[in-house]
């Protein structure tokens, strides 16, 4: 984009060209952030869904003053011939732009565009109907991969949002790998996938840009542009050629299963596999998330023990962790969830099927409404799908 934007300055500057991009990206002020970084003032368009169904970018168009498509992935060379072209006559009627209140209404549209359209909206309870949609649309069609991942960004739209579902992360990750799997040959679909997973299938990491932007637009005396969905863990780390060997020497922290149990559910624990299905020998990044029962006004406890998570052995599993310790923050309590992340690889004569990968978490609470603070346990699992022997 940078380089395209020196060639094309001058004729925006001279009111003789507009540039516009369109990015499909699922969040969209970290595309608004590397605008800013990058100096770039031009109209953005946010493709979340990829309506326009490509399959790899970028891609480049050069439309005259009718719209009519002059080029499709011309060299910068091109772009003098392009701007002494004449327009082609225009054979089309005037374009009118819609009222606002019909891009809500879903009369008269079909569940594929009626769930578009709620995506697009973005809020409650747009989401949950769009949703029920796809649904009903991957039920009745569930060859149709464009609206499995449709399904994906949708859910990952509500898990990012005040009315997620613990499961909402789950099934965009599921989401996603259906759609992959009806056409592998999606690179956008694909990239989806891997923002979230291992690093042995990482071509680059994702957002690594996003601290040197930071750090150079505050250089430049700018503020830069607030982000509504932080990057984290899998989306900051880099490939890598060799999975790791463990290199944690710790020992389960409560072999025999003394510590009582967290039967209350004051935190809540999901485990989301990515990819949700794997073949033999291949990694998957496992998401952690821990949240405190807010309701109950269920708070960490950071004057007592760290959060501690230990995954039980599994003969068929290589683990990069099986013990991880999250340190408290210095605030005696506080209400946020917990994200860790770490990877394992099956081994390459796994069976096939549905893998049940177990673990616990230890942590300090405290119950604000009858004052009680625990030390409490927490079994949880995680579900891997497994293609059989590659």
């Amino acid at each position: 984009m940078p380089g395209w934007h020196e060639r094309t300055q001058p004729f925006v500057d001279e009111d003789r060209l507009q540039v516009v991009g369109i990015v499909q990206e699922q969040h969209a002020e970290r595309a608004r952030l590397f605008m800013q970084w990058k100096g770039l003032a031009w109209p953005l368009l946010v493709d979340s869904l990829n309506l326009m169904g490509v399959e790899g970018i970028p891609l480049t168009y050069f439309l005259d003053e009718q719209g009519t498509v002059r080029a499709v992935n011309p060299r910068p060379s091109q772009l003098n011939a392009f701007m002494r072209q004449k327009p082609l006559p225009w054979s089309g009627s005037d374009w009118l732009a819609p009222d606002p209140s019909d891009l809500l209404s879903e009369s008269g549209l079909s569940d594929k565009e009626a769930a578009t359209r709620l995506v697009l909206w973005g809020q409650e309870p747009g989401l949950d109907r769009a949703i029920e949609r796809l649904e009903s649309i991957v039920s009745e069609a569930p060859d149709e991969a464009s609206a499995h991942f449709r399904l994906g960004v949708a859910y990952r739209c509500r898990f990012d949002g005040p009315g997620r579902l613990p499961s909402d992360f789950r099934e965009a990750v599921q989401s996603w790998g259906r759609a992959l799997g009806l056409n592998p040959n999606q690179y956008i679909w694909r990239r989806r996938i891997q923002q979230y997973g291992p690093r042995l299938d990482k071509p680059y990491s994702f957002y690594d840009w996003v601290r040197q932007a930071r750090r150079e637009l505050a250089a430049r005396g700018e503020v830069p542009l607030r982000l509504a969905i932080e990057p984290a863990g899998a989306e900051f780390a880099d490939p890598q050629v060799e999975f790791p060997d463990e290199a944690s020497v710790e020992t389960d922290p409560d072999p025999e299963g003394k510590v009582a149990r967290d039967t209350a559910e004051w935190i809540a624990v999901e485990a989301v596999a990515v990819p949700a299905m794997v073949g033999g020998g291949e990694a998957v990044r496992i998401h952690l998330e821990l949240t405190p029962d807010s309701d109950r006004m269920v708070h960490w406890n950071n004057e007592g023990e760290d959060l501690i998570i230990w995954m039980n052995d599994d003969s068929n599993w290589q683990f990069e962790k099986r013990f991880q310790r999250h340190p408290n923050p210095p605030l005696p309590i506080s209400m946020e969830g917990r994200r860790l992340e770490f990877e394992i690889r099956s081994s390459k004569r796994i069976r096939a099927g549905e893998h049940r990968l177990r673990g616990y978490a230890l942590y300090s609470v405290c119950d604000a409404l009858n004052g009680q603070c625990l030390y409490r346990r927490q079994d949880f699992s995680v579900i891997v799908q497994v293609k059989g022997e590659q």
